[in-house]
């Protein structure tokens, strides 16, 4: 594996309650830029809820409370404009949500939605949907409406419609949740052709997914950071029985983890 240049977002201690329940407890992970971080781990471990806290989505629900530290390029995320912050650090969500518009005025939604009326409007639509690989099948649709396009396909005009901003960061939860097999293989060959240009960070279910997408694997279980390290090694090579047991769909077996931190890689 290459390098890593740096880290595009971290968390330190961070903290997430709804109400009386603490779901994230003490997080502190690093975001490598220009590559995909994988997050796993069992139904209601927290997964979900860290991916929503990078772009304050978590903001949405009333009684959520946050505590710690998450910064982008070293900026403090809580206290900016989040607006903002969501224009430089993109969301897919598991079920495709495309408007009921064209393909085209699709892409194009958040770049006029930020005032962009250039004449670029279509090397936009083009290189968005080649990233999202899925220019091919629609290069000669552009006008038709999105709804019409297969569930695979709309995911990735979803893609394409956050990429046309230009984001540093792009979140998925779970995209390829409700797609079968062929638009899953799709939709993979989308987030591999993202890499480099964009850091991904992506929430999945299905271990097999992550180890063919990620470069870093990250293993979470009731709240805490169990292990985080190059995907790889996670698999060949892990130093928790628990992330072992968890990638081989055995019983988890917890460490001895300290209240709050939970043990990270270096």
């Amino acid at each position: 594996m290459e390098t890593v240049t740096g880290n595009v977002m971290e968390t330190e201690v961070l903290r997430i309650s709804y109400g009386k329940r603490e779901v994230l407890k003490g997080v502190g992970i690093p975001i490598a830029k220009g590559k995909v971080t994988a997050i796993v781990g069992p139904s209601g471990c927290g997964k979900t809820t860290l991916l929503r806290s990078l772009n304050r989505l978590t903001d949405l629900t009333s009684s959520c409370r946050v505590t710690g530290r998450i910064t982008l390029d070293g900026e403090d995320c809580i206290s900016m404009d989040p607006v903002l912050l969501r224009r430089r650090v993109g969301m897919v969500f598991q079920k495709p949500n495309p408007f009921p518009m064209s393909i085209r005025d699709n892409v194009l939604y958040g770049v006029q939605a930020q005032g962009n009326r250039g004449t670029k409007h279509d090397e936009i639509v083009e290189s968005s949907l080649k990233k999202a690989v899925i220019w091919d099948e629609v290069k000669d649709r552009l006008g038709h409406s999105a709804l019409d396009l297969s569930g695979g396909q709309q995911q990735r005009v979803c893609i394409a419609r956050t990429l046309a901003v230009s984001p540093e960061v792009v979140l998925m939860d779970e995209p390829a949740g409700s797609l079968d097999p062929r638009s899953t293989l799709l939709l993979e060959e989308s987030i591999a052709a993202m890499r480099g240009d964009y850091t991904v960070v992506i929430v999945t279910h299905d271990v097999g997914e992550a180890r063919r997408i990620s470069d870093f694997l990250l293993f979470m279980y009731e709240g805490h950071v169990i292990e985080y390290g190059e995907t790889e090694r996670l698999f060949s090579d892990p130093r928790e029985a628990a992330t072992r047991d968890y990638l081989a769909g055995g019983l988890v077996t917890l460490p001895d983890t300290a209240e709050g931190e939970a043990p990270t890689a270096a």
